[in-house]
């Protein structure tokens, strides 16, 4: 958005100029330029500023896509302010822009990384206020990110050169979040109420699920029990009417249906006339025909097609659905969401397949035309096996030769680098594209990206740093890196505000300032050039 920030700036400077002439002399050392500065640092006031931003942005983002499938935006799952804002500024020093890249927060990092009780399975067991503090959390570092990067302009600014065409066009590192709110953690009050704690954080979109909340289940796991649709539309009203009294008029609400995975429902809803969702609903529940001399007391029983029939239920209480109903109970679960307030689905998969995926999306769009996706493009799937396997059946079909593969060990190394294995690794890069265009989804996301990685990178670190090479494993598996890859954190100091800090101690206590970025800050070993590094090395061929 073109010259917001000098217009945040030149308003602001102007009200403070009529500030100092309304107060005089007791507000003789405010400097308007430095508080009109710190006021185009800092955007965003409060978290409804920022929903009622994003929100706009996923909505014309909706749009495009459904006007150009190839327009489909993504995010990346983080479980810290700081991994979320890391993420963002790699996101505008790779690709210029911001443009289509979103963040998710995910209830199961949520729960295994973030919750007072310490890790946790993803089964809605961490404090639900855990929700909201960490898209606040995000979004203050997301600010800082900002703020950090607008403080560098404005001094470049003050030495002399002409970065003022940077300053005018910045762009925000302010994205929109996706946000689950598992299964609303309790009655649809109990999710209006975290809903709007939520949208005051800054979420602008919320994904909701059909299971049953006090047994929520995380969706790549067994054990799922999904509730009615009366219950679940009660709760995507309850989230619509939290946008609305906070004034999010356009919020945007994902529905989630872990139908295809669930076998089992916990409440049986009244049907009141031939047809309705109720009885479509209870036409999925297993049920065996039985005579009023067979009936136990206090047994429950149904009438089917002028049939008595008594559904199957558990020792627990739960009731079974018809085995093979799960993808008629998904294009129902989708249809009905979207025909009350949804605005996006949200399907669980078994595998990452997009001609499965589109099967159920085409049928919802026969419906509902522009139905669209946010998809779960999960680290619970093996998607080297999967993809390995797909490719196998794929070259069979063809009529190809696979001889040389064993489908139950297509995991094993020595496959790596085969034909059949190289044409596998394309079709993941692609699963994005491919997704988009044949299987409706408008988002692509990985739930945990940043849980694995930080695994995968202690791994690795403390192989080495323990080991043989010792401080070696440190400086050249990352802070080598840093440099050659002029990732910002690598002067950590600044990062974390500390010459943010010096010029604000300036406003605030001119001369008398003490400030640390002075010539014994060890930070001034580093140099980060604003020039993509990468790119340059990639061209000159420097090993790193």
């Amino acid at each position: 958005m073109k010259n917001l920030t000098q217009g945040n700036y030149s308003s602001a400077l102007e009200t403070v100029k009529m500030l100092k002439e309304k107060y005089g002399s007791t507000w003789g050392a405010i400097n308007p330029q430095n508080a009109a500065r710190m006021v185009a640092q800092n955007r965003f006031k409060t978290g409804l500023d920022i929903a009622k931003y994003t929100a706009s942005i996923m909505r014309k983002d909706m749009a495009a896509y459904d006007a150009d499938s190839s327009q489909y935006t993504q995010s990346l799952g983080c479980w810290h302010g700081f991994v979320a804002q890391q993420k963002m500024i790699s996101v505008k020093k790779h690709y210029k822009t911001t443009n289509k890249k979103y963040l998710y927060l995910s209830g199961w990092m949520v729960a295994a990384l973030r919750s007072e009780f310490g890790p946790l399975p993803d089964q809605s067991m961490h404090e639900k206020t855990a929700v909201p503090s960490l898209i606040e959390e995000i979004y203050d570092f997301l600010r800082q990110a900002d703020a950090i990067e607008l403080n560098d302009l404005f001094r470049r600014l003050e030495n002399g050169e002409d970065v003022q065409e940077e300053i005018d066009n910045f762009e925000t590192h302010v994205v929109p979040i996706i946000a689950d709110i598992d299964a609303g953690f309790g009655n649809e009050e109990a999710t209006y109420l975290l809903a709007k704690k939520m949208i005051q954080a800054g979420a602008c979109a919320i994904q909701i699920e059909n299971q049953v909340s006090d047994a929520k289940q995380c969706g790549h796991q067994d054990g799922k029990v999904t509730v009615p649709h009366e219950d679940f539309i009660a709760k995507l009203n309850a989230v619509r009417y939290a946008f609305l009294e906070l004034g999010i008029d356009d919020g945007i609400i994902v529905a989630r249906t872990d139908s295809e995975g669930a076998g089992l429902t916990q409440k049986l809803p009244v049907s009141q006339e031939p047809g309705d969702l109720a009885s479509q609903y209870l036409n999925f529940v297993e049920c065996e025909e039985v005579t009023i001399e067979n009936v136990a007391d206090n047994e429950v029983l149904l009438k089917r097609e002028g049939k008595l029939v008594r559904p199957v239920r558990l020792a627990n209480g739960l009731y079974k659905f018809n085995e093979g109903s799960n993808i008629d109970r998904v294009v129902l679960d989708c249809v009905t969401s979207l025909q009350n307030g949804a605005d996006l689905l949200w399907i669980e998969t078994p595998t990452p397949n997009v001609d499965q995926i589109a099967h159920m999306v085409n049928r919802i769009r026969q419906v509902i035309p522009n139905a669209k996706l946010v998809y779960n493009n999960s680290p619970s799937f093996n998607w080297t096996l999967n993809f390995r396997k797909q490719m196998y059946d794929t070259m069979l079909e063809a009529g190809e030769d696979v001889s040389a593969y064993n489908r139950e060990n297509l995991m094993d190394v020595m496959y790596d680098g085969s034909e059949l294995c190289n044409r596998a690794d394309e079709k993941i890069r692609t699963f994005q594209v491919d997704g988009a265009r044949d299987a409706g989804i408008f988002h692509h996301l990985i739930t945990l990206p940043t849980y694995h990685t930080t695994a995968l990178h202690m791994n690795d670190l403390t192989k080495g740093y323990f080991g043989e090479e010792g401080m070696l494993a440190y400086v050249e598996g990352i802070q080598r890196q840093e440099i050659r890859k002029g990732v910002s954190c690598v002067k950590h100091q600044r990062m974390a505000g500390s010459d943010l800090g010096d010029d604000h101690k300036t406003f605030f206590a001119g001369d008398k300032a003490l400030k640390a970025g002075g010539g014994k800050n060890t930070s001034n070993q580093f140099v980060i050039n604003d020039k993509n590094i990468e790119e340059e090395l990639e061209e000159n061929s420097v090993v790193i």
